[in-house]
């Protein structure tokens, strides 16, 4: 399959499984039910192991929740990656995991940083706590994802099982507590899995993708774009306009930044009309060949992607990965 970067984001079915996970952590963060307990062995995710299977698995959680996109300085080591021999390929990905391990790797390496932190106390429970509502917040980002891309009941859907899972949640809480009591854990433990199995069965099976409005644009800051298309940009350079083509996607924060930014201002949006440029605008946040292909052709592999083709034809110039309202609008007046 053609595939790039944050390409997992695509799937309504991973999108709404990453919801749950945090959804989950955001839970027994909170106290709801508590890892590492004797149910641990009974049940628990891969990144709950201990020993370096944990390690490696609690790693491979990060990078999925947290590269959807490659701005705004990814882009460019992700385009040379790609296009090297697999040691140098595998170099720069092991860069990327040193920089997030980096933080751990000082602290377990130097006595004298340890000693800065904070001494245990109290204190650790409140903040576990509070560390939750992070999670909660990715996992209401994670539906938003969801609603751009499935009907309104394929939505519902997941918004029943993320009911069903703190059901489940509750359940497993409840089955611990009474555990420690040295009573029947049964009842608690058929909650729990009652819990678990509604909210898997609720994701299972098809999802119809959201249906679009007729005249509606992508987002509020593309009332003045057209959905890109190779014919559709073919066209335009074969009538010798000038083009502005925006890769995106509703999971790509950076591109939502850069859309907020430097693409939605009266002044950005009036240049676009006196220029004569027509704004093409790639929604990569479902599959699509077209921009996969568009993607390939300048040697990234995710989004955001911008391109400016000039008036009367020539090479395209690719705008850096973080925009200003200032770059917009001197690439749309020609200025250097």
């Amino acid at each position: 399959e053609d595939v790039g970067w944050g390409f997992q984001l695509q799937s309504p079915t991973s999108v709404a499984v990453l919801a749950y996970v945090l959804t989950a952590v955001g839970f027994s963060l909170s106290g709801i039910f508590h890892l590492g307990t004797s149910l641990q062995n009974a049940g628990q995710g891969l990144s709950n192991a201990s020993g370096l299977v944990g390690t490696f698995f609690t790693g491979v959680l990060a990078v999925v929740v947290a590269a959807p996109c490659t701005a705004p300085f990814m882009g460019a080591a992700m385009s040379f990656a790609f296009t090297q021999s697999a040691p140098v390929t595998i170099s720069v990905f092991l860069a990327l995991g040193l920089g997030l391990a980096l933080p751990w790797v000082l602290f377990s390496m130097s006595p004298a940083l340890v000693r800065l932190l904070p001494r245990p106390g109290p204190w650790m429970e409140s903040f576990k706590q509070f560390l939750s509502f992070p999670m909660y917040a990715a996992a209401a980002w994670l539906v938003w994802v969801l609603s751009q891309q499935v009907s309104a009941e394929g939505l519902f859907r997941v918004l029943m099982g993320l009911v069903l899972l703190a059901f489940g949640a509750w359940g497993l809480g409840n089955a611990q507590r009474r555990s420690a009591e040295s009573k029947s854990t049964i009842m608690s433990l058929l909650f729990f899995l009652a819990g678990i199995s509604g909210a898997v069965i609720a994701i299972i099976g098809h999802f119809e993708p959201a249906r679009k409005v007729a005249g509606d644009a992508t987002e509020t800051s593309h009332v003045f774009s057209e959905p890109y298309s190779a014919t559709r940009l073919q066209t335009l350079r074969a009538e010798g306009k000038s083009v502005f083509v925006n890769l995106t996607a509703a999971w790509c924060v950076s591109c939502l930044y850069n859309e907020r930014v430097a693409l939605s201002s009266e002044a950005v949006k009036t240049a676009f009309r006196e220029t004569g440029t027509v704004y093409l605008v790639g929604d990569w946040t479902n599959k699509n060949a077209e921009i996969s292909a568009l993607l390939k052709q300048h040697s990234r592999d995710g989004v955001p992607l911008y391109l400016y083709f000039p008036k009367g034809g020539g090479e395209p110039r690719i705008l850096p990965q973080l925009l200003t309202e200032g770059l917009i609008l001197d690439t749309l007046k020609g200025h250097p």
